[in-house]
């Protein structure tokens, strides 16, 4: 993409890649879903730990995508070769110090949102919150990126899937079931059925992140970022992104089985040709020419099914 006509304004939109975004509404969604499902409207859903559970999630993409354009910059992650997006700091189109001053703030503002969910919450929130804004950073920055090192895959999967759903449920319960800054984890507020919910959202969210490698992969040997695309192939990326569908698509027939659930559980399995679709391009396609419409289609998938799986676990009881 030319950088020559992008303005200021456009350049950090570019930066903040809004088309992240999915990635931290869809475990907010599925979590209020599954709170709406165990104790129904007024009672464990709560309209203001959504709403801050949702722009923290957001804030603390936001922040981890300039982190990923800064640092990736400077240690020369991002060349001229590279397939994918504008990258704005590589790419001279805002001043690195901007780059880094915008993560900080975007970090910063996305801790003090996170004080009033620590109020409803307690240390766990607490706990959860350092450890997400840390690790957004980390994942390019610092001693040991985890984005080097192989580690990204797992990042994504644990702090947009696991930890997202299950916190949001949380603030959602802990809100009515226990009193504020509580120091433990109050019984009721984190059931099985909440870390199964989260594992679609975790393997879809990590499936944006392995197209990417794969899409990079190339350009990632050359620099020394040493993603699992790079460290054990091609055919390996595919194979960790056609297991994640698999687990996706497992969760719903699991939540069908349970007792206090119904049909429409299965909705999410309507995005199935969404989600063949986009495995053809990902098993067969090494150009950012095809897999960058394909990253932003399993951003797509993953956003839609988020949607189904809500709407599948809110409904099925009154139905």
């Amino acid at each position: 993409m030319s950088t020559q006509n992008i303005s200021r304004r456009k350049a950090w939109v570019i930066a903040a890649r809004p088309q992240t975004l999915p990635a931290a509404a869809a475990p907010v969604v599925v979590g209020v879903g599954l709170a709406f499902h165990d104790f129904g409207f007024g009672q464990v859903f709560s309209f203001w730990p959504a709403v801050a559970a949702l722009v923290g999630a957001a804030l603390i993409q936001i922040g981890t995508n300039f982190a990923n354009d800064y640092y990736d910059a400077i240690q020369g992650a991002d060349t001229e070769a590279r397939e994918g997006f504008t990258r704005v700091t590589a790419g001279g189109l805002i001043d690195p110090e901007d780059v880094k001053r915008a993560m900080y703030l975007t970090f910063a503002v996305a801790i003090l949102l996170g004080t009033y969910l620590v109020y409803v919450g307690g240390v766990p929130i607490l706990v959860i919150g350092l450890l997400s804004v840390a690790s957004g950073i980390a994942y390019t920055g610092g001693p040991y990126p985890l984005g080097y090192h192989g580690l990204g895959d797992l990042f994504v999967f644990v702090f947009f899937g696991l930890v997202a759903v299950t916190g949001t449920y949380y603030v959602q319960a802990v809100s009515v079931l226990a009193d504020p800054l509580t120091v433990g984890i109050p019984a009721g507020t984190v059931p099985l059925e909440v870390l199964v919910a989260s594992l679609p959202i975790a393997a879809i969210s990590t499936n944006i992140l392995v197209v990417n490698n794969v899409r990079d992969r190339e350009e990632d040997a050359t620099t020394g970022k040493r993603t699992l695309a790079v460290r054990y192939g091609y055919t390996f990326a595919r194979a960790e992104y056609v297991a994640m569908l698999v687990l996706a698509y497992i969760v719903p027939v699991y939540f069908l089985v349970a007792e206090s659930f119904t049909w429409p559980v299965l909705l999410p399995l309507l995005t199935l040709p969404l989600a063949v679709g986009v495995t053809r391009t990902v098993v067969t396609q090494t150009k950012g020419e095809k897999l960058n419409p394909a990253l932003e289609r399993t951003g797509k998938l993953l956003a839609a099914y988020a949607l189904l799986f809500a709407v599948g676990v809110a409904i099925g009881p009154v139905m």
